[in-house]
């Protein structure tokens, strides 16, 4: 296995548990809580906010060998990650415009793969 494949991956699962983070986020901001000071110190949302600060740290180890060029494209992985875990886990609808638009980063990120 190449490095760059390593790296590449320790990159795409930084960005799935950032994803993970936002999804919790979200989860938790639809909570009423009884003070403004519970609503942002409660274990979720530290733990969401770990996770993103975590994600810099790993994303920052990853660029050591990925180029930034690759960075954007596997980091669009995002959209789709969040729009899947979006659906399963907050029930939101994937609309038709959605789909198509997780398609063509699909599609994109396909199209870079030939080009390496």
């Amino acid at each position: 296995m190449s490095e760059l494949f390593v790296y590449s991956a320790i990159m795409l699962v930084s960005i799935l548990i950032s994803a993970v983070s936002q999804i919790m986020l979200k989860k938790s901001a639809q909570k009423t809580y009884p003070s403004k000071l519970k609503e942002y110190l409660n274990p979720i949302v530290i733990t969401a906010y770990i996770l993103f600060f975590g994600c810099s740290f790993i994303t920052m180890y990853a660029l050591k060998v990925v180029p930034l060029s690759m960075y954007s494209i596997i980091e669009s992985c995002g959209y789709i990650f969040v729009a899947v875990l979006s659906f399963f886990f907050l029930k939101e609808k994937l609309t038709k415009r959605q789909l198509a638009g997780m398609a063509l980063i699909i599609i994109g990120i396909a199209i870079y793969s030939i080009e390496i």
